[in-house]
């Protein structure tokens, strides 16, 4: 490789960590999802439940659009929690809302998701619509239409989930990076895989600590990526510590805590508990097909770049990029941490 285009995408990878760092993508996890409940209560009378995330303790300027047929009857009422803002409301349409439109203004410039759940009198079970800024609207099928409940969302939420969490992407560079042989790779994912798995669930399902909260389970996990950072600088310098020996033990225990990041979107949701299980399933698998697939990306990428002879400093690149971000990451969120609480 010439000494110019090494140059040219050195500035690149810096050009998109920074890029990374700073764009709303790296603050993914800390965006909860809006959650919209419609359940028809009679013929054109329906209950309205709206979830509002709070980001950093502001409320997301988000809000439901119904059709000019239908008006919100009486005050909503109104509960504060430490994530959500939730509005509980009666909605009357004069033409019933069965095949009308709905939207969700103000995504495109909120960067977040809503999950519309709906359920007619006459459908065996609720639908799910997942809205976000390139899909802003929905429309509503009927009570006789035919459509599936909403199952293949969840699979979908999950593969989005990990691959927009830059966080997380980045551990995974850093335990490859670590993991010496195909035999230390496969017990390092497999390990972190088993444990934000167990977390997943377990905190979804309510099982959690009251400690559990947005800006801790961040906090943490910024420090895990730095911490791995740390780590493959020692292992450049020909340094031995635990982390360099038994990386799948410490990617079990750093998955403990991403799993609970992944929890978040679903139990914001509150689900039913029936569904929820399910949701949970379907979810993790989906953690894991996304998973793999930036697994098989990266190694696609590196190996080839095996049999050249690259500069030291380039093959450092991705090293760099972990612990730089792990060091941003951590300040930032000790930072919110101890302005906001661990809320």
């Amino acid at each position: 490789m010439k000494p110019v285009l090494q140059h040219r995408l050195g500035w690149c990878w810096a050009v998109l960590v920074l890029g990374l760092m700073h764009s709303p993508i790296a603050s993914s996890h800390q965006l909860l999802p809006g959650y919209l409940e419609l359940e028809q209560q009679t013929s054109g009378l329906y209950s309205v439940l709206w979830k509002v995330p709070l980001q950093q303790g502001r409320l997301l300027p988000i809000a439901p659009r119904f059709p000019s047929s239908c008006h919100l009857q009486g005050d909503l009422e109104s509960v504060i929690e430490s994530s959500a803002w939730i509005y509980r409301a009666t909605l009357r349409c004069t033409s019933g809302l069965e095949g009308q439109t709905i939207a969700i203004d103000g995504l495109g410039a909120a960067g977040n998701d809503v999950l519309v759940r709906y359920k007619w009198i006459g459908h065996a079970s609720p639908r799910t619509i997942l809205l976000n800024g390139e899909q802003p609207s929905a429309y509503l099928g009927s009570a006789g239409a035919d459509g599936h409940s909403g199952w293949v969302f969840y699979l979908r939420l999950g593969v989005q989930h990990i691959l927009s969490g830059v966080d997380h992407l980045l551990f995974l560079v850093g335990l490859l990076l670590l993991a010496q042989g195909r035999w230390a790779l496969l017990k390092t994912v497999t390990a972190f895989t088993i444990a934000h798995s167990l977390t997943l669930g377990s905190a979804t399902v309510g099982w959690a600590g009251p400690w559990v909260g947005p800006v801790n389970v961040e906090t943490a996990i910024a420090l895990s990526i730095l911490i791995l950072g740390v780590e493959v600088a020692r292992k450049w310098a020909g340094k031995d510590s635990f982390t360099i020996r038994y990386p799948w033990l410490v990617a079990f225990g750093f998955g403990l805590v991403h799993g609970l990041a992944f929890a978040s979107d679903l139990a914001e949701l509150n689900l039913p508990i029936g569904e929820m299980i399910v949701a949970v399933l379907l979810f993790n698998l989906g953690v894991e097909i996304g998973q793999v697939g930036f697994i098989v990306l990266v190694l696609g990428l590196v190996l080839p770049l095996r049999t050249r002879s690259l500069p030291t400093w380039f093959r450092r690149i991705p090293g760099y990029a972990v612990g730089v971000a792990g060091a941003f990451w951590t300040f930032e969120r000790t930072t919110a941490l101890f302005l906001y609480g661990g809320g």
